[in-house]
């Protein structure tokens, strides 16, 4: 058995991976805690909810592993100590998600508080970057938007299918436990429930990361905000290479997800929301559209695109199968 600790775990990160954690047959979920030095333990408001202990880094030094489910900016300095103790980390936050401090200082308005860490963060977008997470002692989980988008784009920018230089459109929309636990007015069920709204437009800041990790600067990302509370559906409007069409893209998504447990390449109709929530799937799907080649990719948030993805990430790190806890 694996002894892990989770930091940070009042929100929905944290709670989904005491779920995940539970069914896990290798690791054990020795220290389930809140990341403040000062806070005090929790008790839950109801009987099946977990306890939430008090920080405690002598429980913590007797882990193998940690998962950070901490907000941007408090990520960097536990994973600094955690490293120190000889963990392996998985961030699911934004700390290590861009390359430089001066790129992080930019898009989340504050210095990094552990600049020297970036060279050997490994981004964690499980399926491209397996050898990496392997030999990691820090991963990087991507964002839940990003996630849905690589998993399309990179292979066939890779592939040199999609024209280049030319604008990529990401239209992606959201449940509202994308915007975390603590409410907000947009996110009060009043103001969501049959309600539909672009927000962050030109300014979010998972376009910088986005952008990084496809290597491509032509992509404009537009997220929306759902009256669901979990799934991500990204609308990808690319314009393919000279005398490509939707099935040679398909073809390259086929191929190089082939197997894959967790990723679905539709050969027909679209995906839904429906077909991967509480499920650490991605769905895709493609068509032709006018010249252009449409591409439809679905994850959960909570689980691809946070929690179920660094579960994923945490078992290839410890030496466990990549889908356990996951099935």
């Amino acid at each position: 058995m694996k002894r892990v600790a989770v930091l940070g775990a009042s929100g929905y990160t944290g709670r989904e991976l005491h779920s995940l954690l539970k069914r896990h047959r290798g690791m054990e979920l020795a220290h389930f805690a809140s990341a403040r030095e000062d806070a005090t333990p929790e008790a839950p408001e109801l009987e099946c909810e977990p306890n939430i202990e008090k920080l405690d880094w002598s429980a913590i030094a007797r882990c193998d592993g940690v998962f950070l489910c901490t907000p941007h900016g408090t990520s960097a300095p536990l994973a600094s100590r955690c490293l120190e103790l000889g963990l392996k980390v998985v961030d699911l936050s934004a700390d290590f998600r861009l390359r430089s401090p001066a790129s992080y200082q930019t898009v989340y308005g504050h210095a990094h508080a552990a600049p020297q860490l970036l060279p050997q963060a490994v981004y964690g977008l499980t399926e491209r970057a397996r050898p990496s997470v392997d030999a990691a002692r820090l991963v990087a989980n991507p964002g839940c938007y990003p996630t849905s988008i690589l998993l399309a784009l990179q292979p066939l920018l890779a592939a040199g299918l999609i024209e280049r230089g030319a604008r990529i459109v990401c239209d992606s929309k959201s449940g509202v436990s994308g915007a975390g636990k603590n409410p907000s007015a947009r996110t009060h069920f009043g103001n969501s429930h049959e309600n539909f709204l672009a927000y962050g437009v030109g300014t979010h800041r998972h376009q910088p990361e986005i952008r990084e990790h496809a290597g491509s600067d032509a992509i404009l990302f537009v997220p929306h905000l759902l009256p669901v509370f979990r799934g991500i559906l990204s609308t990808i409007y690319v314009v393919p290479a000279a005398g490509c069409q939707s099935a040679d893209l398909r073809g390259c998504l086929a191929e190089t997800y082939a197997g894959e447990p967790f990723v679905r390449v539709f050969q027909r109709g679209q995906v839904e929301l429906k077909g991967v929530q509480h499920t650490n799937q991605c769905h895709m799907a493609l068509a032709d559209a006018d010249g252009m080649v449409v591409i439809t990719s679905v994850i959960d948030n909570l689980l691809k695109g946070a929690s179920g993805q660094a579960l994923q990430n945490m078992n290839r790190m410890l030496g466990f199968e990549e889908t356990e806890g996951l099935s």
